[in-house]
């Protein structure tokens, strides 16, 4: 068989001369995205294996329209270019590894949800900058074509007299479909429900969202970036506040309201943690992703390239005793690489334990610590080994809270504060932490009923130690376990 020269066949392919069946002359494009790549992998702060912003400088840079369809796991987020905000897609197998979409919601696209149509198509529930909130529904099973609704914005039309005009402010909404009837919320300082037999439809009012306050919460505190989901007997109403940051409620949707029985925050000392979406897969999994706050400067963070980062993937469940359980996906230990383990230490009281053998900026911690009189104990990360630059995590018995501490996290920019969660060990309940480093996120799940999530921003290339440490008494270690994590971002 005679094959014909690559030239020679390309200009067959495409119709033209062999002298023109040339690659094209992209200039200097390719060489530009090379040398991007190049410095994006150079970067001591880049994480790892948190989704990552492809290229540029989001903010915010919202998770959006999460949604599980034909077997891929699909997330949206906001970035902004000359066309205003615009929603990024992504779309994995394994929530590790994301492939990228063409983007095919932009101008104006703010936060929202993914839920599917009467006619069984994904559809989104959006806000539109300048215009209210709107529907956009797929027209591919890719997600990556979309048609916005002609009759965009949903938001009701209200007049004098009407017992709901000027009463709601739209924006963040989250749309479902309940029988044969859609709802939204509308997020906003007093958040509405709105209802209609139809996407294009005449949107209405219900009411108030929320059926009454709880303590400590305003009625008035503003609900947004709305998800609202069964989980086990109850519905789960995760938030922000721009005022608390990430949030939820535990209670009862019934009679077109919301009726909450329990509230508590996922930031405590600021809003790092923010932002949240969730979505429902084929395995029953309710999963949820948050913005990460990049507590860079503002000039650092430009001059970077690059600012958006994702929480790790989280499954939700509700515990035996009605509330929430919360750890990182299963999938996470494909990454996993280079493990070490060690049994039956013990930190002596007032004192530290250094692990010359488990270092690294890219790692997932599994340690099991039993106090034995100690007051405060727990892991230190990201040490330098003269721990100039450190960042703690730790239980405080005294305070019953799971507390991380990024006072000395960097010798350079980033929050020097101490988050701090509500968490309280049981009597003869084991401290048992996982702590995923990547770089500049450090995240913290503790005995599965708390997380903590923080940017630290080492300048040391040596701040790669781990230590054990325990105050006010020992604390035994019948357990640890490290790993290396394999880097799951293309850069």
């Amino acid at each position: 068989m005679n094959c014909m020269p690559w030239a020679v066949a390309a200009s067959v392919l495409l119709g033209v001369s062999v002298s023109a069946a040339q690659p094209p002359d992209n200039g200097n494009v390719i060489d530009t995205v090379r040398n991007f790549r190049t410095r994006m992998l150079a970067d001591p702060h880049r994480p790892a294996y948190h989704f990552v912003i492809p290229e540029g400088y989001a903010r915010p840079f919202d998770p959006n329209g999460a949604i599980f369809w034909k077997g891929r796991y699909h997330l949206f987020y906001i970035f902004q270019d000359k066309r205003g905000h615009n929603w990024g897609h992504v779309s994995s197998t394994d929530l590790l590894h994301w492939r990228h979409h063409p983007t095919g919601l932009v101008a104006g696209m703010f936060s929202g949800n993914a839920f599917i149509n009467k006619d069984g198509r994904p559809t989104m529930c959006y806000h539109q900058t300048g215009q209210g909130n709107a529907m956009a529904v797929a027209l591919d099973d890719d997600l990556n074509n979309w048609e916005k609704l002609a009759s965009n914005p949903i938001t009701p039309k209200t007049e004098k007299g009407d017992p709901h005009h000027g009463k709601y402010r739209s924006w963040d909404p989250y749309g479902w479909l309940e029988g044969d009837t859609y709802y939204a919320i509308f997020g906003g300082k007093r958040p509405a429900i709105a209802k209609c037999k139809s996407l294009g439809g005449d949107w209405k009012y219900v009411g108030d969202l929320l059926a009454h306050a709880v303590e400590g919460v305003s009625i008035n505190e503003d609900v947004s970036c709305a998800d609202l989901f069964k989980i086990g007997g109850k519905h789960m109403l995760l938030c922000i506040s721009h005022r608390l940051g990430c949030r939820y409620y535990l209670g009862q949707w019934k009679n077109e309201q919301f009726h909450p029985e329990f509230h508590e925050r996922m930031s405590w000392v600021d809003n790092e943690f923010f932002a949240p979406e969730s979505l429902l897969d084929d395995k029953g999994r309710r999963i949820m992703w948050a913005w990460i706050f990049d507590r860079r400067s503002g000039g650092t963070r430009k001059a970077s390239g690059w600012s958006g980062t994702m929480s790790l993937p989280r499954a939700l469940t509700l515990g035996a005793d009605g509330m929430l359980r919360m750890r990182p996906v299963e999938e996470l230990h494909a990454l996993r690489y280079n493990g070490r383990k060690q049994t039956d230490l013990t930190v002596k009281a007032d004192s530290e334990l250094k692990l010359p053998n488990v270092r690294g900026n890219c790692i997932e911690l599994a340690i099991r610590m039993v106090p034995d009189g100690a007051g405060q104990f727990g892991v230190k990360v990201c040490c330098s080994p003269d721990g100039l630059e450190q960042t703690l995590v730790f239980y405080d018995a005294a305070e019953k809270k799971l507390k991380v501490d990024t006072r000395r996290s960097s010798l350079g920019e980033g929050p020097k504060k101490v988050e701090a969660a509500p968490f309280e060990l049981k009597a003869g309940e084991p401290l048992d932490l996982r702590v995923f480093v990547d770089k500049s996120v450090v995240e913290v799940f503790a005995n599965d009923r708390q997380a903590i999530t923080r940017r630290v921003y080492p300048t040391r290339a040596d701040s790669v130690g781990v230590t054990l440490f325990s105050s006010g008494g020992p604390a035994k270690v019948p357990t640890l376990e490290a790993w290396d994590m394999m880097p799951s971002n293309p850069y």
